[in-house]
């Protein structure tokens, strides 16, 4: 199946069969599959688009369903689906397709559940490189992402240097401070010791009230302070003040769109995350970026803070950082474009005009 044929711009959504896949950890799986979005002119230069934790290969969605990067990406915006086409793949590991704990077995004809091996970042990055061989894309101009799309990102330049210009690294460190792997670990131990989890044999997530303390934990994490005091000004609804409707909303929330294990899976790949594995330290590693590295960082983001991703920006010898002024924290990689939207995109152009 192959993307490059076509020259009119059109929107695709499938999924793409890589054959079996051996992990980082040496297990190997049989019929592995990743879903993906695919839009844009089939001339024009591609962009891989990596998401975050709780998201998915729908960064544009549709009119009805807006996608996480909606805004961002599309015709006439900064990522700009007349000048490029953009991918979106799925994570190895996650719930909206590609093969993940919620897969079923076909050896078995059982749900993976627990017995699907530990997936790393790299394992994530090695299969869309696969992914993208299979569907006859050779080269990227870009690879962009936040938080764990961040993650993919920065192995994205290590794994394969010679495969894209640019790197986009948005709300993401070199490896994960001990401050998120704490919260990440609340939101494990929250599922994990809830008695309708059953070790990862739930029968829905209906029943986990655990995901949802989960989910609650990681919201507080993802904005900041001075926002959750101007959205919400310890206001009062019938019973509960309006930030804990909030929270409980976002917990029942999450329960209908993910699932518990393929969560677990993505934390723990999340706090294994660490860009000097088997590399050497923060600079040298630094030093052997081949694409141009673009960092940026968030005002207020706890969990990925610009102490930590600027000095390793500059250590590469061909980067940039740009740090946003905002309140929205962490989360502020999915808002405010108009605040740093253009920025991304004239280095995007820049990129195509450099040849």
């Amino acid at each position: 199946m192959s993307l490059q044929n076509p020259t009119e711009q059109q929107q695709t959504t499938a999924k793409v069969s890589i054959g079996n896949f051996t992990f980082e950890s040496g297990e190997t799986l049989p019929q592995v599959e990743l879903a993906f979005e695919h839009y844009g002119p089939r001339n024009a230069p591609v962009i891989l688009l990596c998401h975050a934790l709780t998201g998915n290969q729908y960064a544009i969605g549709s009119k009805e369903s807006p996608g996480w990067w909606a805004g961002l990406v599309g015709e006439q915006c900064p990522i700009d689906t007349t000048r490029f086409q953009v991918i979106t793949f799925n994570v190895l590991g996650g719930c909206h397709g590609s093969t993940g704990p919620a897969s079923i077995n076909p050896e078995t004809g059982e749900l993976y559940r627990l017995d699907f091996p530990n997936v790393t970042i790299r394992d994530m990055v090695h299969a869309q490189h696969r992914a993208l061989e299979k569907l006859g894309i050779t080269k990227l101009h870009a690879v962009a992402g936040g938080s764990l799309g961040g993650m993919q990102t920065l192995e994205w330049g290590m794994l394969y240097p010679e495969f894209m210009k640019q790197l986009y690294v948005l709300a993401a460190t070199p490896y994960l401070s001990d401050y998120g792997i704490a919260f990440n670990h609340i939101g494990a131990r929250a599922i994990q010791d809830d008695p309708a989890y059953n070790d990862g044999d739930y029968r829905s997530n209906d029943e986990l009230h655990g995901f949802e303390i989960a989910r609650m934990t990681g919201m507080v994490t993802y904005r900041s302070g001075p926002l959750f005091q101007k959205r919400f000004a310890r206001e009062q609804g019938d019973a509960l003040y309006s930030i804990q409707s909030y929270l409980n909303y976002q917990g029942e929330k999450i329960k209908q769109r993910f699932d518990a294990n393929s969560y677990l899976y993505l934390l723990e790949a999340m706090n294994n995350h660490d860009i000097r594995r088997g590399r050497g330290n923060l600079q040298e590693t630094a030093e052997n970026y081949k694409p141009h590295l673009y960092t940026v960082s968030f005002e207020h983001d706890l969990l990925y803070p610009k102490e930590l991703i600027q000095p390793f920006s500059e250590y590469a010898s061909d980067s940039e950082h740009y740090h946003v002024q905002t309140d929205y924290g962490h989360d502020g990689f999915l808002v405010e474009f108009s605040e740093w939207g253009a920025w991304l995109g004239d280095k995007l152009n820049e990129g195509v005009n450099e040849g």
